[in-house]
């Protein structure tokens, strides 16, 4: 039953993340991008691109979508929840994803329909397949052993919470 009320409900999430894009992309100038959190057939948390307005490059709309769900149910784990987003998330907001341990993703636009507006993310995923020492930002390890030390103490910590 549950399961017949999401899918009559699909449309509804998917337009109220197109709404929040078309909203707050007037009412601030920033990106034309929406998202909400559904769990048990209801909206539980909504993000909208707040990148230029709060200065923040993390200010997607799913990350504050995840952030909102994730302190609403006091959780950093947002198993049983979906994700209806009016764009195909990008590489960062699709590891938050994944890390909260979000079930289901919707989609409206695609990331092509992205890139022809500007919202280049192929770079991004391009990168990400490339060895470190090829990428175009340099990056170098530095003192393994003493960080090793830190997750050696973490693994032994009677009360740390895996996630």
């Amino acid at each position: 039953m549950l399961e017949e009320v999401r899918k009559e409900r699909q449309p509804e999430f998917m337009g109220r993340a197109i709404e929040l894009a078309r909203t707050h992309m007037r009412a601030g100038g920033d990106g034309p991008f929406g998202a909400v959190i559904v769990k048990e057939g209801a909206i539980i948390a909504e993000g909208y691109n707040a990148v230029i307005s709060r200065k923040d490059p993390t200010a997607h709309a799913e990350m504050m979508a995840i952030r909102r769900a994730a302190s609403r149910l006091d959780s950093f784990h947002l198993g049983g929840c979906e994700i209806y987003t009016s764009c195909e998330p990008c590489p960062m907001c699709l590891a938050a994803i994944y890390w909260a341990r979000i079930e289901k993703i919707y989609f409206a636009n695609t990331t092509e329909d992205a890139r022809n507006i500007g919202f280049d993310d192929k770079v991004f995923y391009q990168e990400l397949q490339r060895p470190w020492a090829e990428r175009q930002i340099p990056a170098q390890q530095l003192l393994r052993e003493q960080a090793l030390a830190v997750f050696r103490e973490w693994q032994g910590k009677a009360d740390h919470i895996e996630y």
